[in-house]
């Protein structure tokens, strides 16, 4: 409004991994702008195919069902996770368990709430949904230990974004999935924020060769323009739902397709995925370069970059508003972390234009 001039450093939450307006993604929506924006999911579209071919492809699973937000993404995973369970492992009579990590953060729903483990985003809201257990994250001792007959899923983030960037240790994710295979446990991640080239592969998952029984993805799947959600899985996981057991009015619809096709498009085309790789490398070494005192840790993958001040110069909080005084718009998370998270377009010019007002802030 004022004629400044910023720098994205948070994208939305990763929800504009492809940039603010791509023209491909915009030229997308208006095409279908002037067609047709939505139809019952009862009848065919001429684009939810193509959409639901493009999430396959990238996932390696034989089934997607689309929904709008992130949450709803997770919400379809937990029941799904329970169908599976009471129709293939859990003894009738009873309930189903669902173990999730300390320090997740997967929504706001109440359901989702109800396995959070900070208190800020539970104080008011209860009563809670049960079927949940916690455990820490990056122990798969504890996982081990938390798995009981009645276990029918494990949901984790591969890297906890809001958590405060918490990467975990290597090799975490190979491990927890062989446990749950062992075990008869399906293993969901959520990629919602960490998908689609986030972190220098198309899912961090790839980082460790784990392909997840229920891939959760939103937020870049619309690149920005509308709520857009889904999870993937193969057919006979997601295959528990029948017609009229799970859905969504818009989820799927011909203008969310049109443009989610698209945004796929150019994750793949652009290889933004090995873009993120280069120039997150290129980003984090600049940083660590600034030697700045005031600086504890600098952790990620990707274009994912976490950097936590250290307690004794106070929260991140201010540092984010002389950041944004000088043109770098980035967010706190977890009161000590500011998380440097630009779009996955980001050339090596605009790293060095950031650093100089970083270096200014952090020195």
């Amino acid at each position: 409004m004022d004629g400044n001039t910023y720098i994205d450093m948070l994208s939305a939450y990763s929800a504009l991994n492809q940039g603010h307006r791509h023209p491909k993604i915009i030229e997308a929506a208006h095409k279908q702008l002037d067609r047709v924006t939505l139809t019952s999911r009862a009848f065919r579209n001429d684009q939810f195919g193509y959409f639901l071919e493009k999430v396959s492809t990238i996932t390696n699973k034989d089934l997607v069902l689309p929904m709008n937000s992130g949450a709803e993404a997770v919400e379809t995973a937990l029941k799904t996770a329970r169908k599976w369970g009471y129709e293939h492992k859990v003894p009738k009579g009873e309930s189903a368990r669902i173990i999730a990590c300390m320090g997740n953060f997967h929504g706001r729903t109440i359901s989702i709430i109800s396995f959070s483990s900070e208190e800020d985003y539970r104080n008011g809201f209860g009563p809670f949904t049960g079927g949940f257990d916690l455990i820490p994250y990056g122990d798969n001792k504890a996982l081990e230990n938390a798995i009981t007959p009645n276990t029918v899923g494990f949901l984790v983030e591969p890297i906890q974004g809001e958590g405060g960037v918490i990467v975990p240790p290597d090799g975490y994710l190979r491990e927890a999935f062989e446990i749950c295979q062992k075990n008869n446990v399906l293993f969901m991640a959520d990629e919602i924020q960490t998908g689609l080239g986030r972190t220098g592969k198309m899912f961090a998952c790839d980082h460790e060769n784990v392909t997840p029984d229920i891939y959760i993805l939103g937020k870049a799947l619309s690149g920005g323009v509308l709520p857009v959600s889904a999870v993937a899985a193969n057919e006979n996981v997601l295959g528990v739902f029948k017609p009229g057991q799970h859905g969504s009015t818009f989820g799927g619809s011909p203008l969310a397709s049109a443009i989610a096709s698209a945004a796929i498009d150019v994750i793949v085309d652009e290889k933004l995925p090995e873009n993120s790789e280069r120039m997150g490398q290129y980003f984090t070494e600049r940083l660590f370069e600034m030697n700045s005192p005031v600086i504890k840790e600098i952790r990620g993958k990707g274009l994912l970059i976490g950097v936590e001040i250290k307690p004794e110069y106070g929260k991140a909080r201010p540092f984010c508003e002389r950041l944004k005084e000088k043109g770098i718009l980035a967010k706190e998370t977890h009161d000590m972390v500011v998380r440097f998270a630009p779009p996955l377009i980001i050339t090596r010019d605009q790293i060095d234009w950031a650093m100089e007002r970083i270096e200014q802030v952090f020195k």
